[in-house]
């Protein structure tokens, strides 16, 4: 058994991460194991200062992804390393793929000046696995217009958000070993036993 591992969620707005986030903790919970639960941007006090600002303040997209990379630098040297360093899973809504679908792929930020931030801020740590939740633009907009109160970026364009997708569906491409794509117009109990059968990969 891994004494401990770095998930990430991800997927597009309205694709159904919060529901299952907490299938996952109940999933260590259950099980006896050690995690902690986090997300992006966010997960350090200075990151959920962060957080607010990008999600409802206008700015220019290279300055949305300079802040995404501040919270990151944050979260990986107070949180995520540390608590993977004390045999800790760390569980995190969304991670640096996120930077890459929404500020590549969504704003049309250069993918190099991506790769040259993550390669500064993070180095060679990547996620253990990688559960991507997929759906039709369709179906996540009419989702998201239906349950919440928008950000900034739920409040974006159906063009916008299909690039966003097409990104991460490219991303997940490219790296089967990491990525676990999920239907997220699946029920959730089969989401879940889908979930269910990959944790139990590496814990079982």
């Amino acid at each position: 058994m891994n004494k401990s591992i770095f998930i990430s969620l991800e997927g597009v707005d309205g694709a159904g991460k919060s529901t299952h986030i907490q299938f996952i903790e109940n999933y260590f919970r259950s099980n006896n194991l050690s995690f902690f639960m986090t997300r992006e941007p966010g997960g350090t006090t200075l990151g959920e200062r962060l957080r607010s600002i990008l999600l409802h303040d206008d700015m220019h997209p290279l300055t949305e992804t300079l802040l995404m990379f501040a919270s990151r630098c944050e979260h990986i040297n107070q949180i995520i390393k540390p608590k993977l360093g004390s045999n800790t899973s760390v569980i995190s809504d969304r991670f640096t793929d996120a930077t890459f679908a929404y500020q590549h792929g969504g704003k049309g930020i250069d993918i190099k000046a991506i790769e040259f931030l993550k390669n500064i801020i993070q180095k060679d740590l990547e996620p253990d696995l990688t559960f991507l939740f997929d759906l039709p633009i369709e179906v996540s907009m009419d989702r998201l217009h239906k349950t919440r109160d928008m950000d900034r970026f739920e409040k974006e364009d159906q063009e916008f958000h299909q690039a966003i997708r097409s990104t991460y569906l490219k991303i997940a491409k490219n790296n089967p070993e990491r990525f676990y794509v999920i239907d997220g117009t699946k029920s959730i109990s089969d989401i879940q036993q889908e979930m269910n059968e990959v944790l139990n990969r590496f814990f079982s």
